[in-house]
């Protein structure tokens, strides 16, 4: 299948522009094949966008070009009033499946732990539970259990967010909402459009979101 996804980006950021965000947090596979040029084109394209830019890393990505282009978008922890946005490297070199290391558990434990925020999001790039299909669910986190191992000792943890599987999708895991956001390129279920999700974080703890489609 071809698609234009030059044009699919063209249309996703006029609409991301449109909403004055204050935040705008790509989550992973930047580009598709991780070239240096193609981060400098994806760079240019998002000069429009006023909002502050926050990038993961994905599978598609190469970390060298990626840092290269990004460095200052690559950032592990940001605020937005009461919450605080925790974010974590899930890829492997040289595979699609995600991973994450002892390391980034231990220092996503620490991070949880110190966080003065009312109320934490975790972000990364794969899915940390099935998205109900085969082929999808043996490209998602391998080590899903190890991360809720953390998770669940932070109540203040009210959603979970990534990318990957170019699907939109929610799941809830008790009181905490994990949310697919959907590609703008194409989807791997039915869905014929592009789109991405706009959230609202409330000061009460509230998140209140809607994928836009295009």
């Amino acid at each position: 299948m071809e698609v234009d996804t030059h044009t699919n980006l063209v249309s996703v950021i006029r609409a991301v522009i449109k909403h004055n965000c204050d935040t705008l947090l790509i989550t992973g596979d930047l580009t598709h094949n991780g070239t240096l040029n193609s981060y400098q084109v994806l760079q240019r394209m998002l000069t429009p966008i006023e909002s502050k830019i926050v990038v993961l890393s994905g599978n598609h990505d190469q970390i060298e070009n990626l840092n290269q282009v990004f460095s200052e978008q690559l950032i592990s922890k940001f605020s937005l009033g009461h919450w605080e946005i925790i974010t974590i490297d899930s890829t492997q070199p040289s595979k699609t499946s995600g991973y994450v290391t002892k390391q980034a558990l231990d220092q996503l434990d620490q991070d949880l732990q110190n966080s003065v925020a009312k109320y934490n999001i975790v972000a990364l790039h794969h899915p940390i539970v099935s998205m109900q299909s085969d082929w999808d669910d043996s490209l998602s986190l391998e080590n899903a259990d190890e991360l809720f191992n953390v998770m669940n000792k932070y109540p203040k943890i009210k959603a979970v967010l990534w990318g990957h599987a170019h699907q939109a999708s929610e799941f809830n895991n008790d009181d905490v909402v994990l949310i697919s956001c959907p590609s703008t390129a194409l989807q791997f279920d039915n869905e014929t459009r592009i789109g991405f999700n706009h959230y609202r974080l409330h000061d009460d703890g509230k998140l209140e979101y809607n994928t836009q489609w295009i």
